[in-house]
């Protein structure tokens, strides 16, 4: 078969054939009586390996040696393509996701595109004074996105705090849903972060996915959630802070959140049954129980009085003294 019909066939222009020969890689079994090259049916199927080897990735010297050498083992050959195209892979969704955050910034111009991409390179630093220094100075508006993922990984307390105040004063709407996603991460140092952030962020926005954390199996998530609702006076969270006081978990800061929402006369009477039915509890235990009372102490209205009036009987004595103790400074104001 001669060069030009191997060519039609194999789908191999004849110029790359003849580079093949130069490198060695495939042979012409023999030549016409003209001297025009010609391949067997052999050559033919070596010129289809090594064509299926060039799609792998593999470079021409790397097939000459597949080919060739017999201590040439394809299961190393495999393992090193497999770590060369995932390191490919990384470097191009990286580059990726840099352009798309130079994209989302909505650059100006090229001084705006250079100020972001510096900031985007200050963020990924390994020195930490570097990183907030970057955050706190930068006058390009950053992506929330870009914002979100350094907040998420940012371990030094510092900069987690100059990242999630560049995250509130954002004028990107993205941030609460990205950090609502986040709370999903199998990661609990994660979900930490992505609640404290959404804590910060100002506005109503953040108020959903807060609502959403109250049920969430973290009891760090649905704590955050719970305090940061209370203090915005949202009724939502009082399940959840009644049982932080009970778990003694952030307990005070808890009451304190109660106090706020009992502001209201109906959350007041609510937050007073809600202690009340805990302390009455068979399960509650003896300092649950005395949390529980002292919880009592800052909720408004006649049931929380009546609550205190009958607990100052109670056979606990501690809880009794301090029902009563609670009943005094009542009076007192």
């Amino acid at each position: 078969m001669l060069i030009g019909e191997v060519a039609r066939r194999s789908g191999v222009s004849a110029r790359m054939l003849r580079h093949y020969e130069s490198l060695g890689l495939v042979r012409p079994s023999g030549r016409t009586g003209s001297g025009y090259r010609e391949y067997s049916a052999r050559d033919v199927r070596r010129i289809f390996h090594i064509e299926s080897l060039r799609s792998l990735g593999l470079s021409l010297r790397e097939i000459g040696r597949a080919l060739d050498d017999p201590a040439f083992t394809p299961s190393a050959l495999v393992g090193d393509l497999v770590s060369r195209t995932r390191e490919r892979i990384a470097a191009e969704t990286e580059l990726l996701t840099r352009l798309g955050r130079i994209e989302a910034a909505d650059p100006g111009d090229w001084q705006d595109v250079l100020r972001t991409v510096a900031l985007l390179q200050a963020l990924g630093s390994k020195n930490p004074d570097a990183r907030q220094r970057a955050v706190l100075a930068s006058g390009a508006e950053v992506p929330a996105e870009a914002l979100v993922e350094a907040v998420l990984g940012e371990p030094e307390p510092n900069v987690a705090g100059a990242l999630r105040w560049a995250l509130a004063r954002s004028a990107d709407g993205a941030a609460p849903a990205l950090l609502a996603d986040a709370l999903g991460s199998p990661v609990a140092a994660v979900r930490e972060r992505a609640v404290r952030a959404l804590v910060e962020l100002p506005g109503t926005e953040a108020a959903a996915p807060l609502r959403d954390a109250l049920t969430h199996p973290d009891p760090v998530v649905r704590a955050s959630a719970a305090l940061a609702l209370g203090a915005r006076g949202v009724a939502d969270a009082v399940p959840e802070l009644i049982d932080m006081v009970v778990a003694g978990r952030n307990d005070t800061d808890a009451a304190d959140a109660l106090s706020v929402l009992a502001a209201d006369t109906a959350t007041a009477d609510r937050i007073a049954t809600g202690l009340v039915d805990r302390i009455a509890d068979d399960t509650t235990r003896a300092p649950a129980r005395g949390r529980l009372t002292q919880a009592l102490a800052d909720i408004p209205g006649t049931t929380a009085e009546h609550a205190l009036r009958a607990l100052a009987k109670d056979e606990d004595r501690a809880v009794a003294l301090t029902a009563a103790y609670l009943l005094r400074l009542r009076d007192a104001r």
